[in-house]
C-alpha cells in the first residue's frame, strides 16, 4: 500500500511537470515527501557509489532510499510518457480551463506550504518576498527561439531539472522560456532520442548538483528555505494565470511559423511562442466554468491534506 501511494505521488508530480507553470516540486512539498526526496537524491555520492561497486546492494539501497526513489521515478515516468500527448491536446484546445485547474491547485498549496514554516520571523518574511520577486520576474520573461544544439539541450536539462526541484518553478515553463518546450514534448511523443538523450544527460548533472544545495539549506536554514520555496509557489500564480493571449512568431506576411520559419496550420502545436499578454476576463459562461474548475483544483489539494496523515506515512 505504501509503495502504491508513492507511485501515485510520482504520477502526480510527473503530470504537474508537463504543464508549463506547474512544478512537480510543489506536489512533493504538499504531499510531505519533499525533504525525503531531496535527502535521498543528495545521498548519491562517492561513498555510496563505493558501496555499489563493492556489491553491498543492501546498504546502498538503505543509504539512498533506493526503493522510494525507483517507485517515485516510475510514477513520474508513467505520467510524462502517458500524459504528454493528452496534456498537450488539452493545453491547445482547452488552455484556460486546464490552467484553471492547476491555478486552483497552487492557491491551495500556498496555504498548506505556509503551515510547514516552523517560525515566522524577519528572515522568513524576507525570504518569502525574495521568492515571490524571483518567480514574478521569471513570469515576465519572453520565450527564446527553439534550439536543437546538443549542448543547448544539455543546458535545458540542467536548468529544467533544477527548476523542477524547486516548488513553484516549473521545469516545463523554463523549457518554454528557453524555446524548447514544444521540441522536447514532441520528442517524448515520438521517442526521438537524438533530442531526449542530451536533455537526460543535463537532467542527471543538474539533479546531482542542485539537490545538494537544497539539502544543505534545509538542514541549516529550514524555516527560511521553506519560506523561500513558498514565495516561489505564490509567485508562480502569475506564471500560470489562465487568462492570457499567446503571441507567436510571424513571417513577413503575418503567418505563424515554426522554428524552421515554415508556415504552420496549427499555431499551438507547431508555432514558436514569443510572449504572453495577461488580461482580466469578462464574467461569462466560460469564465464561471473556469472559476468552478479552479475551485475543484483547490478542493483536490485540500482533500489531499485531509488525508495527509495517511499519505505521509508512505
Amino acid at each position: 500500500m505504501k509503495q502504491l501511494l508513492i507511485l501515485l505521488k510520482g504520477i502526480a508530480m510527473g503530470a504537474a511537470n508537463v504543464i508549463p507553470g506547474v512544478s512537480g516540486g510543489t506536489i512533493a512539498l504538499v504531499t510531505g515527501i519533499y525533504e525525503r526526496l531531496i535527502q535521498a537524491v543528495g545521498n548519491f555520492n562517492l561513498p555510496t557509489l563505493k558501496l555499489l561497486l563493492k556489491g553491498d546492494l543492501k546498504e546502498f539501497s538503505k543509504k539512498t532510499d533506493l526503493v522510494f526513489l525507483l517507485v517515485l521515478l516510475a510514477g513520474i515516468g508513467v505520467a510524462i510518457v502517458g500524459l504528454a500527448g493528452l496534456l498537450k491536446h488539452l493545453l491547445c484546445n482547452y488552455e484556460i480551463h486546464t490552467l484553471g485547474f492547476f491555478f486552483g491547485l497552487i492557491i491551495a498549496s500556498v496555504v498548506l506550504v505556509a503551515k510547514q514554516v516552523g517560525q515566522w520571523n524577519v528572515m522568513s518574511i524576507v525570504m518569502l518576498i525574495l521568492g515571490v520577486i524571483i518567480a514574478v520576474g521569471i513570469s515576465f520573461l519572453n520565450p527564446a527561439s527553439s534550439n536543437s544544439n546538443f549542448w543547448y539541450l544539455v543546458l535545458c536539462g540542467i536548468v529544467a531539472i533544477s527548476s523542477m526541484v524547486l516548488p513553484g518553478l516549473s521545469g516545463s515553463y523554463v523549457l518554454l522560456l528557453m524555446g524548447n518546450y514544444i521540441l522536447i514534448m514532441s520528442a517524448i511523443s515520438t521517442m526521438n532520442f537524438k533530442i531526449l538523450l542530451p536533455v537526460a544527460l543535463g537532467s542527471i548533472i543538474g539533479l546531482l548538483l542542485f539537490v545538494k544545495v537544497i539539502s544543505f539549506l534545509l538542514k541549516r536554514f529550514k524555516d527560511g528555505t521553506i519560506a523561500l520555496l513558498l514565495g516561489f509557489v505564490f509567485g508562480s500564480l502569475l506564471i500560470i494565470w489562465p487568462w492570457k493571449n499567446t503571441t507567436y512568431k510571424l513571417n513577413a506576411s503575418g503567418e505563424v511559423v515554426n522554428k524552421k520559419l515554415e508556415v504552420v496550420a496549427d499555431a499551438c502545436k507547431d508555432g514558436v511562442v514569443m510572449s504572453y499578454e495577461r488580461y482580466m476576463p469578462e464574467m461569462n459562461t466560460s469564465t464561471w466554468l473556469t472559476i468552478g474548475i479552479i475551485i475543484v483544483g483547490a478542493g483536490a489539494v485540500l482533500l489531499l491534506e485531509k488525508y495527509g496523515s495517511k499519505i505521509k506515512e508512505a
